[in-house]
This record gives C-alpha cells, sequence and structure tokens, in this order.
C-alpha cells in the first residue's frame, strides 16, 4: 500500500512539474516576451524572473518598505515580509496584506539602475508594452505592477517627505482608482508628473467589468503607440466602456477638463454617427467621444474609458536617477495608504502591444473549461 501512494504522489508531481513547464512555456513564447516573475522561481532568497534570451540585466526583485526610504520611518522589509500562498496558476503567489502599521509599507522592487534602458523600462518613440499579471483580490484600489513612482513631493495624508522626489511614471497596472474602483485600470504617462491641471496624472483606462473578489484571474494593460491607446482587460477581454456626465467624474473629469481647454483632443474629425436631439441640437459620436452641438456651442457628455485615447510616448526619463523603479505589489506615493490587498501569483512584461488573440491565451492559461483555474502547488 505505501508503494502503491508513493508512486501516486510521484506521479502527481511529475505531472505538476510539466503542467508548470507548460504554462511558463506559454508566457515564454508570447510574442514581445522580456521578463515573467511567477514568483516560484528564486535567486537566492530573491525572487528571479524567466527572462529573454537577449535580457541581461538583473531583473531579481528586492524586498523594500518605501516609508523607510524616503520617509526615514519604520522597520526594514525581508523577505519575511512577503508570505506565501503556497499555491498559484503558476505554482506560487505572494500575499499583500492590509499593513496596520502606517510606517510599514512593503513592496517588492526592481531598482532603478538594474533596469534602466532594460527590456522592461519601455519608453520613448514608437514604443508599445503589454504587462499582465494574475491576482486573486481582496480589497483595494491601488496598484499592482508598473514603474509607476507617483513622487513623495506632495504631502497629501501623510507629512512630507524626508527624501523629496518629483513623479516618475511610466506604465503600471491597478485595481481601479477612482475611475472605477475594484476594476482592472491601465495608467500611462508622457512627462512622469501630473495631468489636465490636476496634481495627479490622469491618463487611464478602466473596464466596467469589477474583478471578482477572492477569485483567481488575470487584469492586464495594452499600450499600443501606433494605434494612440491605452486598453485594459479583465481575463482576456477588453470590454469597451463610456463614462457618461464626465465633467462630474470623480477621475475621468480632468480628460474632460482638458477636453474643454484643448489640451486632450481625441480626433473627431468626421462622426460615427449623428443623433438629431430637436431642432438645432444633435449628438454627434466620434470613436473616442460623444459631443452635443447646439447651434455653435458643442458639449462633451460622454467620453470612452476603454481604450482610453493616448497621443504619446511613455515618460523617458534623463537618467536612471531620474526614473522609477519597477515595483509589484504598491508603488511609491506620497498618501502611503495601504493599497492593494489580496495576491499575486504572476507578472509578466511584454515589449509590444501584443494582439488580443495573444492576450485570450495568456488569459486562458491553466483554465479548467468552467473558466476557473487549474492550480499549481510547488
Amino acid at each position: 500500500m505505501m508503494r502503491l501512494i508513493s508512486s501516486l504522489l510521484l506521479v502527481m508531481s511529475l505531472e505538476a512539474q510539466q503542467s508548470y513547464e507548460a504554462r511558463i512555456s506559454a508566457v515564454r513564447k508570447t510574442p514581445g516576451f522580456v521578463a515573467f516573475w511567477d514568483f516560484v522561481k528564486r535567486d537566492g532568497d530573491r525572487f528571479a524572473p524567466h527572462q529573454a534570451p537577449n535580457e541581461k540585466a538583473n531583473l531579481t526583485l528586492d524586498p523594500v518598505n518605501y516609508v523607510l526610504d524616503f520617509w526615514g520611518e519604520g522597520r526594514a522589509a525581508t523577505m519575511a515580509d512577503f508570505p506565501l500562498l503556497g499555491e498559484g496558476p503558476f505554482g506560487q503567489a505572494v500575499k499583500f496584506q492590509a499593513e496596520t502599521d502606517r510606517n510599514f509599507r512593503p513592496v517588492l522592487m526592481v531598482p532603478r539602475a538594474r533596469l534602466q534602458n532594460s527590456g522592461i523600462d519601455v519608453k520613448g518613440s514608437k514604443q508599445s508594452v503589454t504587462l499582465v499579471a494574475w491576482i486573486q483580490r481582496q480589497e483595494g484600489n491601488h496598484a499592482i505592477a508598473g514603474i509607476w513612482h507617483e513622487g513623495t513631493d506632495l504631502a497629501a495624508n501623510s507629512k512630507q517627505a524626508t527624501r523629496v522626489e518629483q513623479g516618475m511614471r511610466q506604465y503600471a497596472l491597478f485595481a481601479g482608482l477612482a475611475a472605477n474602483s475594484g476594476a482592472s485600470a491601465a495608467h500611462v504617462s508622457e512627462n512622469g508628473g501630473s495631468s489636465f491641471g490636476d496634481k495627479y496624472a490622469r491618463n487611464l483606462s478602466v473596464t466596467p467589468e469589477l474583478i471578482p473578489n477572492g477569485q483567481w484571474c488575470m487584469v492586464g494593460l495594452r499600450f499600443d503607440n501606433q494605434a494612440n491607446t491605452v486598453s485594459s482587460s479583465l481575463d482576456g477581454k477588453e470590454t469597451e466602456y463610456w463614462i457618461e456626465n464626465p465633467d462630474k467624474h470623480p477621475f475621468f473629469q480632468w480628460p474632460a477638463k482638458g477636453w474643454r481647454e484643448g489640451t486632450y483632443t481625441p480626433p473627431e474629425k468626421k462622426p460615427m454617427s449623428r443623433q438629431v436631439i430637436s431642432a438645432g441640437v444633435e449628438v454627434l459620436t466620434y470613436e473616442f467621444t460623444k459631443v452635443r452641438v447646439t447651434g455653435s456651442r458643442k458639449e462633451l457628455i460622454s467620453l470612452k474609458a476603454n481604450p482610453f485615447w493616448f497621443p504619446h510616448d511613455l515618460f523617458t526619463p534623463a537618467g536612471a536617477d531620474r526614473g522609477g523603479p519597477f515595483t509589484i505589489g504598491r508603488v511609491i506615493h506620497s498618501s502611503r495608504s495601504v493599497g492593494f490587498v489580496g495576491a499575486i501569483g504572476g507578472v509578466a512584461v511584454f515589449n509590444k502591444a501584443i494582439s488580443p488573440k495573444r492576450l485570450q491565451r495568456l488569459a486562458d492559461i491553466g483554465r479548467n473549461t468552467n473558466g476557473s483555474y487549474q492550480l499549481i502547488r510547488k
């Protein structure tokens, strides 16, 4: 009997290893692949990524308490502050907890000095990027992963930092923010800083669907430089999303303000449709906006949030000392809020806007026919 049990366990272990290798291979074979952290692969005690053959940068993740680094408060983070779930779509996952100590905000980080000009440092002319993460969200609407140093020059709800730096944003995934709290959101920046006269960055796409609490799913960001769009996805689906009355929206009021002031100018040469409301009043629908025209007066009544029009290159820092790190679980920001709470079981970066079909293939890795994940335990 013991021999039979041992044989069954060995078979199960071999099947799990084969499944693991097949899933990793599926990610690596996706066009534009740069790096993939599955939290199984290690370099010593640090999480190390699977990397493209031509990627030579050291992209291992360091444990960091950014409050200590920028405010001089709290203790240093260690790998022990990132407990493991013991399973995930790729065999493991890191838990990000609702830390109660305001001076302790642990984050997994690739420092700027090590990522500068690497494949994940997507920036500049004609460059596009896709970022996906496999997550199990519990609560919170803030950052999941990306290069998104929000700066410590805004006092926000905390005291002024002792190490003050301006924003150094490029691209990142969020859990909705105020755009649609709990959804999949893709943030991009052309200048590293603020947008449309606000103190925060406001170029963002977001899904209408919310991330299902406690369930494994894949969230995604696709910035297509040639199409001038950034798109958000949930489980591979980039559902179109319009924001009605954007002037009154807590997040999209800012691009709406930019539209009125001429700093946000989606293409509006030829309407896709025209609806007559009454004598002298009509609604013109363009690719990214819906505009009510009354005589010579124009009013923005709806704004497309997915995909979101973004006619810029991603921010190019002047040097390594002017760029942000790549972080997972949190980003550096002045409010020092708890942020995302849940598990992250994989983060992958591709240096192109992969096709929607490829995106769906990534979302389908390890899924059962009912849509749930067949988890691996490593």
